[in-house]
């Protein structure tokens, strides 16, 4: 739902002080490894254990960094870390409700998510590893399929840096061009009865002639989304633990259900769901 203008003020300084104190405990730990063993952050991937290397975290690569360079300040920093607790939290919850959404009207490709699922885990209660969510291949594919009929960050802007001609307009450099992915995402010409939800869309096969700017769900060039791996794998791990244990069906039709165009696609007034608890 749409906030008020206080009330997105309000969170936007919830986020900045919760960065701050992300960014300041973080900086204390690292000064409490240096004067214990004469070392910082790990220059290296640690061995965690499990065969596998733990990987250094963004934050850490930013402080260990700025350690030697001395170039960015506290806010500098404080921007970076925002971008990564706010796009990776309300986009990628708008994407597993919408993906929920689209699954609930659609129970045979449910069903065959159950299958694929089911097929990993064999029973199994145990949580999902990276293997894991590589083999789920149609659930990715519903994934990307839903970012296309509801893009989670739905328009965005661009600045020519030279000269183009645009339909047959001569558009000069440093216009300020507005781009809208939900209607980039309905042309029938790379997607057609483009408003049908097909996750076969997405197939290698069907795929491999389309225009690469033809789906830009994490808008596209130099400037896209540096979080769009991490978005999916995040929304594979949550949509599969639910659907492990549920089936789902939505309330709405998606003509009943409204949508709000605001920075982020949201549904209006959320998504009704019926849960039925799988045997």
């Amino acid at each position: 739902m749409g906030q008020s203008s206080d009330s997105h003020h309000t969170s936007t300084l919830k986020f900045a002080s919760s960065s701050f104190q992300v960014i300041r405990d973080r900086k204390e730990l690292l000064r409490r490894q240096r004067e214990s063993n004469g070392e910082g952050i790990p220059a290296k991937p640690e061995d965690t254990g499990l065969g596998v290397k733990k990987r250094l975290a963004f934050l850490d690569l930013l402080l260990q960094g700025n350690e030697k360079s001395n170039q960015l300040s506290d806010d500098d920093v404080r921007e970076e870390v925002d971008t990564f607790m706010f796009e990776g939290h309300d986009t990628t919850t708008a994407g597993m409700s919408w993906a929920l959404f689209l699954l609930g009207l659609a129970p045979d490709v449910q069903k065959r998510v159950h299958q694929e699922i089911d097929s990993i885990f064999a029973g199994s209660d145990r949580p999902a590893t990276m293997a894991d969510l590589a083999e789920m291949k149609l659930l990715e594919r519903c994934l990307k399929e839903t970012l296309r009929l509801y893009p989670s960050v739905s328009f965005f802007g661009r600045t020519l840096s030279e000269d183009i001609t645009l339909g047959g307009y001569h558009v000069p450099a440093g216009t300020l061009l507005g781009v809208h992915a939900y209607h980039v995402h309905r042309d029938e010409r790379f997607f057609p009865d483009a408003e049908k939800f097909d996750p076969d869309r997405f197939l290698p096969e069907n795929t491999e002639s389309r225009h690469p700017y033809a789906y830009i769900p994490f808008s596209a060039g130099p400037r896209n989304c540096i979080g769009q791996k991490f978005a999916l794998l995040e929304e594979k791990s949550v949509i599969s633990a639910v659907l492990r244990r549920y089936r789902v069906r939505s309330a709405l039709t998606r003509d009943q259900q409204l949508i709000n165009h605001e920075l982020i696609t949201r549904p209006k007034d959320g998504i009704r769901l019926y849960l039925e608890k799988r045997k």
